[in-house]
């Protein structure tokens, strides 16, 4: 009997034990300012445990879990598919999708011609042969892949063959940063006179932005068969290898590694992120729109998201 109440104590401490230690989170550069807001709450109701962050492109990331075998409990992507295509099924076998976003052209008061852009001549501006801009690495970076697929829908969208080609073969390749976060004191050291952001990181660092039609910014949901339609080519996982990327509404995603060193405190992590009152209402208040309830991403098996977790999620 004695050692029957052993067990059950036992179990119930194990059950209930509070979170505490290090829980290491690798994340999209874009979401660094929420997440520093996160981790303060966070570690507030949970005192022991201590939130490390690693921010970086998120192709960036996932490689510095698939190639270089970086321990790693949480991986939080500005694009979703990049951890359904190269996390799912070897690494974890779930994804929640919990924010959108959409594209913009971010500027300072000082830039070129800033007076003068807008929605409708941005484009024009960006070919000008003394403006200079830039964005992030595609292959590293979703909103470097994601300029791309905008320009790509811009051309379309006004009626003017060859845009692509013209701004794209025209930039200056040393305006090409590993993260779109990167190019923030670009602009404001008026290295560059413009750069695409998302609107979420455009609002909380200050920066003025145009504005990009809903066929082109990549934040519509209505407009997914339009954003379809244009695809680029990133590096592949082996060197000399590509891959296409599909335009797609913006979407975020989330999850926690299998072989996670501290499975207990990333449960609890993600699952304040995802919960309506805590992470989400940040990402709320910092421009950046969360889906409420968490939705799962196509790759998902349901079976394999933690309780806790999956509660909050559609």
């Amino acid at each position: 009997m004695r050692i029957l109440m052993l067990a059950v104590v036992v179990f119930a401490f194990t059950c209930f034990a509070v979170p505490e230690g290090v829980v290491t989170v690798f994340h999209a550069g874009s979401l660094t300012v929420p997440f520093e807001a996160v981790e303060s709450m966070f570690e507030e109701q949970y005192p022991d445990v201590d939130v490390q962050r690693e921010a970086g492109g998120s192709v960036a990331s996932a490689r510095k879990i698939t190639e270089l075998d970086r321990d790693c409990d949480v991986m939080a992507s500005a694009d979703y598919r990049v951890i359904d295509s190269m996390l799912i099924d070897e690494y974890t076998g779930w994804n929640c999708i919990f924010a959108t976003n959409q594209m913009v052209v971010c500027y300072m008061p000082n830039s070129r011609f800033a007076s003068e852009v807008n929605g409708e001549n941005w484009f024009e501006i960006l070919a000008r042969d003394d403006v200079e801009w830039g964005y992030s690495d595609p292959s590293a970076d979703p909103c470097g892949y994601r300029t791309l697929l905008a320009l790509q829908l811009a051309e379309k969208h006004y009626n003017s063959p060859g845009l692509f080609n013209e701004l794209v073969n025209g930039r200056n390749e040393a305006n090409i940063r590993p993260k779109s976060v990167e190019l923030i004191s670009l602009l404001q050291s008026g290295h560059l006179d413009y750069a695409f952001e998302y609107l979420s990181v455009a609002v909380q660092h200050d920066l003025q932005y145009v504005v990009l039609p809903a066929e082109v910014n990549l934040g519509d949901p209505d407009q997914a068969e339009l954003y379809a339609a244009v695809s680029t080519q990133i590096a592949g996982s082996q060197p000399g290898e590509t891959r296409t990327v599909y335009g797609a509404p913006i979407a975020y995603g989330i999850t926690i590694l299998d072989n996670a060193p501290n499975r207990e405190a990333a449960e609890a992590f993600v699952a304040f992120l995802l919960s309506a009152d805590g992470g989400l209402s940040v990402l709320e208040e910092m421009g950046q729109p969360p889906f409420v309830p968490v939705r799962v991403s196509p790759g998902t098996v349901f079976s394999e998201i933690p309780a806790e977790i999956s509660s909050l999620t559609r």
